[in-house]
């Protein structure tokens, strides 16, 4: 009792580092330091996993001095993607939960003060570069990072809706485990624009061909409504069908964007940034950083319309 770890994952690009999570409870003046080189959002997680645990009728250890460290001290930590590690290493760490069961999977998930689990971004590509780096430990998130999580091959991944449900799932009497993970049943892709709908424009089809053949790029010059725009965002129906791996890695970084949409799996995207992009929109940055349209089009087609070389 006092100390507890507990593994997790951070986010850096696509790669997704082990992280642990040390939790210690000593006596002295109550608080909650959190430490490890922890982002705005990450630091705000000391009052969602308090009332997270309060609420699911779980005692806080009000009169302890809690200290949280984030391993390895020297790589940033962002979201609230450690919340639930952090809120289950204080119960470990307080005798509500057994540490040897937490030994044996790694947790992601943001929680509500009500202690719901909410989604967090990247899930996908988290399962994915566990399955690359050969790492079968099981995973456990909430119920709709699990699902877009689950459509990695390979990989153990265990839905959940609430910290209760993650606490009684992990005692030793426990006869019911967390429930495995359901991919989400992704849509056939839809047809995108035909290239067969062009009328005319023989030369230029011709070279779209030749282009999507040999993975080349295209610069298309001439007046406007010639039908640049119109050729170009027909080149991704030129492209093969995407292999079970192109697909894991676009959809891969599609969740590290944003929410993941099944309906897109086994498409080729089109990212069309506007003419007046910045930089940063275009190759990707900010803080956290997010990948910008060069990356969205990860095997897809990156459509530059109406660009001043």
């Amino acid at each position: 009792m006092g100390l507890a770890s507990v593994r997790s994952r951070a986010l850096v690009g696509m790669h997704a580092q082990p992280i642990e999570v040390e939790v210690h409870l000593a006596n002295g003046l109550p608080c909650l330091t959190l430490v490890g080189l922890a982002d705005t959002e990450v630091k705000e997680a000391r009052e969602r996993v308090r009332s997270a645990i309060l609420n699911a009728g779980l005692e806080f250890p009000h009169s302890k001095r809690i200290t949280v460290n984030l391993a390895p001290a020297d790589l940033p930590k962002d979201s609230g993607r450690f919340d639930l590690p952090i809120a289950l290493g204080i119960l470990a760490a307080s005798g509500q939960i057994d540490p040897a069961q937490l030994a044996r999977y790694e947790f992601a998930g943001e929680l509500s003060l009500s202690g719901a689990l909410r989604p967090v971004r990247g899930a996908l590509a988290t399962a994915l570069a566990m399955q690359l780096h050969r790492e079968g430990t099981p995973l456990v998130l909430p119920q709709d990072s699990a699902r877009e999580a689950a459509l990695v091959p390979g990989t153990t991944v265990y839905g959940a809706a609430h910290l209760l449900e993650v606490v009684r799932a992990l005692q030793p009497q426990a006869t019911e485990g967390l429930p495995l993970a359901e991919a989400i049943a992704p849509a056939a892709a839809p047809a995108g624009p035909d290239l067969a709908d062009v009328q005319g424009q023989a030369s230029a089809k011709r070279a779209l061909e030749i282009a999507a053949a040999g993975g080349h790029g295209v610069l298309l010059v001439g007046p406007p409504g010639s039908g640049k725009s119109m050729l170009a965002q027909r080149f991704a129906g030129l492209l093969p069908p995407l292999t079970a791996l192109e697909a894991l890695e676009a959809a891969a970084m599609a969740s590290l964007a944003g929410p993941f949409d099944a309906g897109t799996w086994g498409q080729r995207q089109i990212a069309a940034p506007h003419h007046t992009a910045s930089a940063v929109a275009l190759v990707g940055g900010g803080s956290p950083p997010r990948p910008g349209a060069i990356s969205r089009a990860h095997h897809g087609v990156l459509f530059l319309d109406e660009w001043i070389f």
